[in-house]
């Protein structure tokens, strides 16, 4: 099947892709901490695509330091030279003694060395939650991994990976891997003492992913478990146990088979900066997801989802984000919308385009990282593009191409369908488009990527507000009743403003507080009387309820909430509440702006130094 992917250029990698690729790598990993460095070695098995092949080039990293390369096999080294590339990588140049010819298999030995970089992430023990002993753990998206193992680093290759790690005593590590065991299998020096992982399904080299630490796992359905520290793991079981399996069952009833057999979930330790990542069959998760009444438990669903949009269908360069993360987003509302209904979707979806519309206001609808099909110049990181567009824009466009269709049900058929053709694939918008109007041919033949306004075209490549969005009306009769709350406390309050709200889900709470922190000012007395009457609120572990609730004080200075804000920020160090928490306070009152420094001080040698340094920025801290 020839893919207009097949000629994509990805400049994000050093390699020479379209000469070579990767089919498998095998992966031994020694992980120490006292050094803080992964000293390694890599049999990388290539496939010759050109004639006359006489080079490999990878992609490293300054972090990352190879020693020696190898034919397998042969005792001669390789010659082998590091070339600039990018400020985030470096190409590693293997010469090979001899030309390869297509359709040629060879492998080629690496010894390495990795400290840093990106892609690795070392943790003090003061960084975790047990405080006891350091962690590690890897993040290779989007172009990150190059400091974690020499490889191809591009989305356009996807091969099969297997590792053996060795860890010190009291540490256990966890791959992205399909099946794992200890003492059985050796490493590519015979010592049986590791751990040993595979994956069997062909992934993108950015979902290879590791994390060791002090590490135990517990069962949470009959294809999961959950892994975490010790002093979480059982706060863990209670939260995850027994709902994932509903949720990859619906996935698999909307989306086709899942085909990575296990769905295990890693929760990360209070530092972790991120909400998720979906390595497969290991989703990484932020401790904020344990709330301790699995209000937030659906946040997986966006990474379960990921499961057959992004990594078994993956965008081939990172310029079409939007066809993992636009695609994620719908699958993941259609699978809360057969759980959760209509109303509670439509509210998660209407927060979720607030959210864009923010980021919109705040860049300019014009700016060029708000098309759908970005343009990476040679040069930038990826990372540096990251937004809300690809996953919110990205949904509507999805949701307008299910308007097309009309009957949603049809439209789920052609995802199902989607998958089955392209999984194990990368591809562009071209391809997906193409067969969308490949299999509607009423909609080629009325020529409905050309209907004026909502072009395909415009949608993938013109910046701005999405120019069709999605009927959100049902989510009204949850709306309203939260937005007249909010109207009532926002006047003089009575013993009758305050509503009955014990039976509102999250999403309603949210939409509740988002409306409260529009309002101009509000009393003192009014916030107390709500964290009164509605204590849930005000002494939640709902870390998104945490976040809305400390702005709406911080921006009315109610400072008797000071202690709880104190006590969030010491639990946890998610960029995306400690960040806006500290840039509301130093908006504050003087008392806020010494309180903001005085918690920093406290918390710093806790945050990921990414935070820290963003935190330090923002008090006026030089970093």
């Amino acid at each position: 099947m020839v893919l207009h992917s097949d000629s994509a250029v990805d400049v994000a990698t050093a390699s020479n892709y379209r000469q070579v690729v990767v089919i498998n790598y095998h992966l031994d990993f020694n992980v120490d901490f006292t050094k803080k460095q992964i000293n390694g070695t890599a049999l990388i098995t290539f496939k010759t695509l050109a004639t006359r092949l006489v080079e490999v080039r990878l992609d490293t990293h300054e972090t990352l330091t190879v020693h020696s390369a190898h034919l397998e096999g042969v005792e001669q080294s390789l010659i082998i030279r590091t070339k600039d590339f990018t400020d985030y990588g470096t190409a590693l140049l293997i010469d090979l003694p001899a030309e390869k010819n297509a359709g040629q298999e060879f492998k080629i030995r690496l010894s390495f060395t990795s400290t840093g970089g990106s892609g690795v992430c070392w943790l003090e023990p003061q960084q975790t939650a047990g405080k006891k002993l350091p962690f590690m753990y890897t993040q290779g998206q989007a172009a990150c991994n190059r400091s974690f193992f020499p490889c191809q680093d591009t989305p356009i290759i996807k091969s099969t990976y297997t590792a053996n790690v060795k860890v010190a005593e009291g540490f256990v590590p966890v791959m992205s891997a399909s099946k794992s065991s200890y003492g059985e299998v050796a490493n590519l020096s015979g010592d049986k003492e590791t751990y040993y992982f595979s994956q069997h399904v062909p992934i993108q080299v950015y979902l290879v992913a590791l994390a060791v630490g002090d590490l135990k796992a517990a069962e949470i359905g009959p294809r999961s478990k959950v892994y975490a520290e010790p002093s979480v793991l059982e706060k863990a079981r209670a939260e995850f146990d027994g709902v994932v399996e509903e949720f990859i069952s619906t996935g698999e009833k909307l989306f086709g088979p899942y085909v990575w057999g296990r769905y295990d979930i890693l929760i990360m330790p209070p530092s972790f900066p991120y909400g998720g990542m979906e390595n497969p069959c290991l989703t990484f998760v932020t401790p904020c997801l344990l709330v301790g009444d699995k209000s937030l438990t659906d946040v997986v669903i966006h990474e379960i989802s990921h499961s057959w949009f992004g990594n078994l269908v993956t965008n081939a360069t990172w310029g079409d984000f939007w066809l993992n993360e636009g695609f994620t987003m719908f699958a993941q509302r259609r699978i809360m919308e057969e759980i959760l209904g209509r109303p509670y979707t439509c509210l998660e979806a209407g927060t979720g385009l607030a959210l864009l519309r923010l980021h919109m206001d705040h860049t300019g609808e014009d700016h060029p990282f708000n098309k759908l099909k970005v343009v990476i110049e040679p040069g930038v990181d990826p990372d540096d593009t990251y937004n809300e567009t690809p996953y919110e824009k990205g949904y509507c466009f999805v949701s307008y191409m299910q308007h097309l269709v009309g009957d949603v049900h049809k439209f789920d058929q052609f995802l199902k369908d989607y998958v089955d053709k392209f999984k194990y694939r990368s591809v562009v918008a071209s391809d997906t488009l193409e067969y969308f109007l490949q299999y509607f041919p009423d909609l080629k033949e009325q020529k409905a990527d050309q209907r004026e306004g909502l072009e395909f075209d415009r949608w993938l490549n013109t910046p701005g507000w999405p120019p069709y969005v999605p009927d959100l009306s049902a989510g009204k009769e949850l709306t309203e009743p939260a937005e007249q709350l909010a109207d009532a406390l926002a006047g003089e309050t009575t013993e009758e403003s305050f509503h009955d709200i014990s039976s509102w889900k999250s999403y309603q709470l949210l939409h509740f507080l988002n409306k409260l922190l529009e309002k101009s000012a509000l009393k003192s007395e009014t916030l107390a009387a709500i964290a009164e009457k509605y204590p849930h609120l005000a002494r939640s572990h709902n870390a998104e309820i945490c976040l809305r609730w400390a702005q709406i004080c911080i921006k009315n200075d109610y400072q008797p909430a000071f202690p709880d804000i104190k006590d969030f920020l010491h639990s946890q160090g998610k960029q995306k509440y400690t960040l806006p928490i500290y840039k509301a306070l130093m908006k504050g009152s003087d008392a806020a702006k010494t309180f903001a420094s005085t918690v920093y001080g406290e918390t710093k040698d806790q945050l990921h130094v990414q935070v820290s340094n963003y935190v330090a920025k923002e008090i006026g801290l030089k970093k």
